[in-house]
């Protein structure tokens, strides 16, 4: 069978294509295909491994055409996927969460609250300037994360991740999610909040939700004005869930004291005024970006087009109710 693969992975990922029987296409390009070259490449294919930036509705899978069995994401999210689309057309929709992504994203998540918190990426700079001159009393003071408030929202497994975390550093941990979970309670210490007295009481409030319908722009004019004067947000999850003009005004008045961000409303394109506030730590989608993590991710996502073609459902499918009538 046919399996195109829209970009080269990393950690020898795809070896475990070898001696499978299948005629393997990687792209040759190492950037995001256009549109119109992805709709050109899929066709006749039986399994598209993707990435985060392919855009997959139901135009692209009927381009593919009807042998089409399986779409593969090479991440966890699957937003760029209509799923809906593909259910209806017997598609396979498969991602890649595990245990390495979840440690991976919580170690930046934390890795950018300390870096807010201690005003590491400005001191850094400033040294790198020359303007380091010898110890002052005053210079670049930030703030203890001890017995500080985190808001997590999003409690799944990721942001339960970054709650264990917290408890090394003395902090109170509130959390919204749909339901409460008295489990999670019992053994980390955080306490069930709605969003709203999580954003008016947290110091830190770090976003760990899918982007759906619910959660775009689910952080903009509105719920900023409730958040706590000072506090910092950390969004390692999609950048829309954010209204970046809306944080911009925040920050830009003084009423937060700053922002993590590894993702972006309108990515890769990042709003200017950012680029230039010093209390502001963009990084370029790395999350997940771990020797660890994105080995896993590459397994997952090759075994996943391996079994489906083979005719065993994969553990990792979206759209489990399409399995009965899937594509073969």
């Amino acid at each position: 069978m046919k399996i195109f693969i829209s970009r080269n992975l990393p950690e020898d990922s795809l070896k475990g294509f070898d001696n499978a029987g299948h005629e393997v296409i990687v792209s040759e390009f190492d950037r995001p295909l256009k549109e119109e070259e992805l709709v050109e490449k899929v066709k006749g294919v039986d399994a598209l491994l993707s990435l985060l930036n392919d855009r997959i509705d139901g135009d692209l899978l009927d381009a593919a055409g009807p042998q089409l069995k399986i779409v593969s994401n090479y991440a966890v999210g699957f937003d760029n996927i209509d799923v809906k689309a593909a259910t209806d057309r017997g598609v396979v929709i498969t991602n890649t969460p595990c245990d390495e992504v979840n440690e991976a994203v919580a170690e930046l998540t934390w890795a950018i609250v300390l870096s807010l918190s201690r005003r590491i990426v400005e001191a850094d700079e400033s040294v790198r300037r020359g303007a380091y001159k010898g110890w002052e009393p005053s210079i670049f003071l930030g703030s203890q994360v001890r017995g500080k408030t985190l808001g997590i929202v999003g409690m799944g497994s990721i942001g339960s991740m970054v709650a264990r975390k917290a408890k090394g550093f003395d902090m109170q941990v509130l959390y919204t999610k749909r339901s409460p979970d008295p489990e999670l309670e019992k053994e980390l210490g955080v306490k069930f909040s709605d969003l709203d007295n999580l954003l008016a009481t947290s110091d830190f409030v770090s976003l760990h939700v899918p982007l759906t319908d619910q959660t775009r722009h689910m952080i903009n004019h509105d719920t900023i004005n409730k958040m706590k004067r000072g506090a910092y947000l950390v969004n390692t999850a999609r950048g829309p869930v954010v209204r970046e003009q809306a944080l911009v005004d925040a920050l830009r008045d003084g009423h937060l004291g700053g922002a993590g961000l590894d993702v972006f409303d309108n990515e890769p394109n990042v709003n200017p005024e950012l680029i230039n506030m010093e209390n502001v730590i963009l990084t370029p989608h790395i999350a997940s970006a771990t020797h660890e993590s994105r080995a896993k991710m590459g397994e997952l996502a090759v075994q996943a087009v391996l079994k489906t073609l083979s005719g065993e459902m994969p553990p990792n499918i979206v759209n489990k109710e399409v399995w009965p009538a899937r594509r073969r």
